[in-house]
């Protein structure tokens, strides 16, 4: 008996052909008739127009979940460091371009580009973190903890990839289509770049593996992802996690936080739910506290 044949007659031996070679079966089939060439004849799960159509939904969403999921696990990524942020926040490097280009426009323009320049420290700040956190180069049970995870666009999302990118490391993007031309940053590892069509499944994939969350001045869908991670874990359905909060004059003038408390609409503990940082350091330093960090006795993840 052959090799070919023991295989075959093993116990566990697969009995039905995989999936990509009945695809080739069918793309090497010469038959070329109306009924070989109307669409219905296609492969389910090779026709995008079908898998397109409204009714599966379901479906989509049900890919958009597995296929990050199934790459993370098959990279060994065990836990993610993940940094939200402004796409405006220009880098301290083209902060001299901005300011000067900025002199000739009218006062209220001029005054917005004035103050997103003052926040590229941000930028430092988030680069600062990532290559950090990408330095220590935590592996725990065979797989890499605190992976840099950013949304994989510009400004403090290019931050946060660079500097894992240049302590050596690599890094993920979660990217999302958008009417507008978008693409990811070039630091995020290629292999690690993944785009979505919901914006519901891009948060989910945002939390699933988060051991901490750092959120930089940003607009409304900074607003919205800080916002659903605090919601998620008031509420209990989420245990919590260190959230680090860039940025206090900024998130100061636009949210009046003591008055929310006041107002009764949130509870004055829910504003310790998140630390005010500054500086890398002070990210580091919550993040490797609430771990117990380099402690003996520092229970696992």
């Amino acid at each position: 008996m052959t090799e070919e044949e023991k295989r075959e007659r093993a116990l566990k031996a697969r009995k039905f052909y995989r999936a990509e070679q009945e695809a080739g079966f069918a793309d090497a089939s010469p038959t070329d008739t109306p009924q070989t060439r109307h669409p219905a004849y296609r492969l389910a799960f090779r026709d995008t127009d079908f898998l397109l159509r409204e009714e599966l939904r379901p479906v989509r969403f049900q890919l958009e979940l597995l296929k990050p999921e199934m790459l993370l696990e098959e990279a060994g990524v065990g836990s993610t460091l993940v940094m939200y942020g402004s796409a405006r926040i220009p880098p301290p490097e083209a902060v001299e371009t901005a300011l000067a280009g900025a002199k000739a426009m009218p006062d209220e323009e001029r005054i917005i580009v004035e103050r997103l320049a003052a926040k590229a420290k941000y930028y430092r700040e988030a680069y600062n973190l990532a290559r950090l956190v990408s330095e220590k180069s935590i592996i725990e049970d065979g797989k890499r903890q605190f992976v840099v995870t950013s949304g994989g666009g510009p400004s403090i999302m290019e931050a946060a990839n660079k500097g894992a990118s240049d302590a050596g490391a690599e890094s993920i993007g979660l990217n999302i289509v958008l009417p507008h031309e978008q693409a990811p940053n070039r630091y995020v590892t290629p292999y690690l770049s993944f785009q979505f069509h919901y914006f519901a499944l891009r948060k989910m994939h945002f939390l699933l593996r988060a051991r901490a969350v750092a959120v930089f001045p940003g607009g409304f869908g900074t607003f919205d992802e800080f916002f659903e991670l605090l919601t998620l874990i008031q509420t209990g359905k989420m245990k919590p996690i260190p959230i680090l909060l860039f940025g206090k004059e900024f998130w100061c003038r636009v949210i009046d936080w003591d008055a929310f408390a006041e107002e009764g609409t949130i509870s004055k503990k829910d504003l310790d739910l998140f630390r005010w940082c500054e500086t890398a350091d002070e990210a580091w330093g919550h993040i490797a506290a609430f771990y117990r960090i380099d402690a003996p006795d520092r229970p696992e993840f």
